[in-house]
């Protein structure tokens, strides 16, 4: 499981210690187990041996449900900001879906294969693609997070076909970002832009989406303005349906300098993109019973889930 770590902006990602989730068990248990017969060969009583298969058994609290997927292909494609425009992007890596091009439409996704884990989410994910050196890198792995960060427990499944785009494509200087964060495997350490990770280590990516939408709009003119961030614990009057935060975290094969992204600089396509300019963007095609399952057995009842949608055991 991952260690509690606090991102920018003080959103804090949802972990949980194995230790507290020990404690909280032992004191919720009403016939604790009696360790000091097992020391001394004694077996435990029924009740005692129920009390440790329960302990064993635990859910583990949290509020989040993943996809495990890795890169599917490459192009100067956008099918949210440049649709049906073949070649009009600057080059992109697309998860998930297989099938995702400039005229991807939520028919053709739900048509189309994933290389996801579960296979029920056929969504198109895509960033711009990474250089080194001049070379792309595709992701060694990449794993969507879906998190009960905002009024959990009145969070609904995303409408099939919804769209949104975060992060800023022209940011001229890292505060004109916020939403990715560039890390090391293995460091605390996180920045806006570029680390240079050490050897024996790797670049990684975390990239935040908003949690409320106007639950009205599927998209929006700038493909931003149907979807905000809470304002509080609760989501805003102009954005009052709460969905699951979205959240990227891309690991690459890589350390060391040297690094570039694809974008668009001064109205030309480049792969000379400072790391400032991170962003994402996400097409839901899930299919609706299996994402609905997982909104109710993992966000709202409260639980991190693994890929197959039911609730890690402790």
């Amino acid at each position: 499981m991952r260690a509690t770590k606090v991102l920018a902006g003080g959103v804090v990602l949802i972990a949980a210690a194995a230790a507290v989730l020990v404690h909280q068990q032992a004191q919720a248990t009403p016939q604790p187990v009696d360790h000091s017969k097992m020391h001394h060969g004694e077996a435990p009583t029924a009740a005692e041996a129920a009390a440790m298969e329960k302990l064993q058994l635990a859910p583990v609290p949290g509020s989040e449900f993943r996809a495990e997927c890795r890169s599917s292909h490459r192009a100067g494609n956008d099918p949210i900001v440049f649709p049906g425009q073949t070649g009009a992007s600057h080059i992109h890596e697309f998860f998930g879906n297989t099938s995702t091009n400039a005229d991807s439409t939520l028919q053709s996704l739900r048509l189309g294969g994933t290389n996801c884990n579960p296979v029920a989410d056929k969504s198109a994910y895509w960033t711009p693609t990474l250089y080194q050196n001049g070379v792309p890198v595709a992701p060694e792995r990449v794993t969507i997070y879906y998190q009960g960060i905002t009024d959990r427990t009145h969070a609904t499944a995303y409408p099939q076909g919804l769209r949104y785009v975060i992060g800023n494509a022209a940011a001229t200087s890292p505060d004109q970002n916020p939403a990715a964060r560039w890390s090391c495997v293995g460091q605390s350490q996180s920045s806006r832009d570029f680390l240079i990770c050490p050897p024996g280590s790797k670049l990684e990516n975390y990239l935040d989406f908003p949690t409320c939408w106007d639950g009205v709009r599927l998209d929006s003119p700038n493909h931003k303005d149907h979807m905000a961030f809470p304002t509080g614990p609760t989501c805003p009057a102009t954005h009052p349906v709460v969905v699951p935060r979205l959240e990227f975290l891309i690991t690459y094969p890589v350390n060391g300098g040297g690094l570039t992204l694809a974008g668009t600089r001064n109205g030309q396509l480049v792969t000379t993109a400072p790391g400032y300019t991170f962003h994402g963007d996400f097409m839901n095609a899930w299919d609706p019973a299996e994402l609905q399952r997982r909104i109710t057995n993992c966000i709202k009842a409260g639980y991190i889930c693994g890929t197959d949608g039911n609730p890690v055991q402790q």
